[in-house]
């Protein structure tokens, strides 16, 4: 079978491998699309703070099973799924309260261990999603994404009537948006690029700022009024963005961080501390955020506006160039596999 590894930084190859068996307890998918993600972006850059190399790529993605390991009853050779890409020890503090998101030993498939960029791909059963016969390669692809907007968005409790900002609308803060919408915020979406926030627009996404031509604090004003903020998500990974949460938010307000930051930013904790302000961090997910993920793709959530291309997935490396040749228009490129 193909498979797609990166050897190092902007160094990716195809190359050819035995087709994997599953063990007890496992699966094996034949590959259909995977999505890429920003994180991605990150390791062919070589930028990523924690993957080592060589690695096989790809965490979002969706195919069918194609053969069951001993002991694996409750699924089915033919179901559309999608998996959970974490690895876990399940005996730390963190997983044995519940978090295994958080794990103190974890590895994500993709950058701690090979992920899905391959025909066909291995995996524990009880990190299986199945997903509804009806879903679409896109809806499919597209749930690891919106599990991480869900699980974003569940971190700021009951949103109903309350003023939110989400700073950056790459596909991230586009889907944190959308959900926090449907749970009853009332949302200002801000980026720096206008094709960005076009795409919002189709997404459904009322308001809209970009950073370059006003400030925040008239942004909020102008769609909030005099009530202000008290809830913000910083999705850019971006110095700027965080740095301008801070003195707008109301007093006791939460920010939530999404973005990945591959440096320390230095922040005003002076007004954090006499602000009492929330400044909190969200990682991954749950299987109960995937679940939620399910049922928004199936209730409508915008995605197609967000799919700019898609390849086969030995041209792979040309979508990469695809992204570094248009850093800030290309939003979601995805990859056919079985194409080539």
């Amino acid at each position: 079978m193909k498979q797609l590894i990166m050897l190092a930084p902007k160094s990716l190859t195809v190359r050819e491998v035995d087709v994997p068996e599953p063990k007890a307890g496992e699966v094996r998918i034949r590959v259909r699309q995977i999505g890429i993600c920003g994180s991605d972006i990150h390791v062919w850059h070589g930028t990523h703070p924690f993957t080592p190399y060589p690695v096989v790529q790809g965490h979002e993605f969706c195919g069918h099973i194609d053969q069951l390991g001993e002991g694996v009853e409750h699924l089915a050779v033919g179901d559309l799924v999608t998996a959970m890409p974490q690895i876990v020890c399940g005996h730390c503090h963190a997983c044995q309260s519940g978090q295994f998101h958080i794990c103190e030993n974890l590895k994500v498939r993709g950058f701690q261990a090979d992920g899905c960029g391959q025909e066909f791909f291995v995996t524990d059963a009880e990190r299986i999603v199945s997903l509804p016969a009806h879903f679409t390669l896109d809806q499919g692809a597209f749930m690891e994404p919106v599990a991480v907007a869900a699980h974003a968005v569940s971190r700021l409790g009951d949103l109903v009537g309350k003023n939110m900002v989400v700073m950056g609308a790459g596909t991230i803060g586009n889907l944190i948006a959308q959900v926090a919408q449907r749970m009853g915020a009332n949302v200002l979406l801000t980026d720096i690029q206008d094709a960005r926030l076009e795409r919002a627009h189709a997404c459904g996404i009322q308001h809209t700022a970009n950073m370059m031509s006003t400030s925040l604090a008239d942004a909020a004003a102008a769609v909030f009024g005099d009530d202000g903020f008290a809830l913000a998500v910083e999705a850019a990974g971006a110095p700027p963005a965080i740095q301008a949460l801070i003195p707008a938010i109301q007093k006791g307000g939460t920010i939530l961080i999404v973005g990945v930051y591959g440096r320390p930013v230095e922040l005003d904790m002076a007004r954090v501390g006499e602000h009492e302000l929330n400044v909190k961090g969200s990682m991954m997910y749950w299987r109960d955020d995937w679940l939620q993920a399910k049922d928004l793709l199936d209730q409508g959530l915008h995605i197609q506006p967000l799919i700019d291309a898609k390849y086969p997935l030995s041209e792979w490396v040309d979508a990469y160039h695809h992204i570094d040749d248009n850093p800030q228009a290309v939003m979601k490129l995805m990859v056919n596999v079985g194409m080539d």
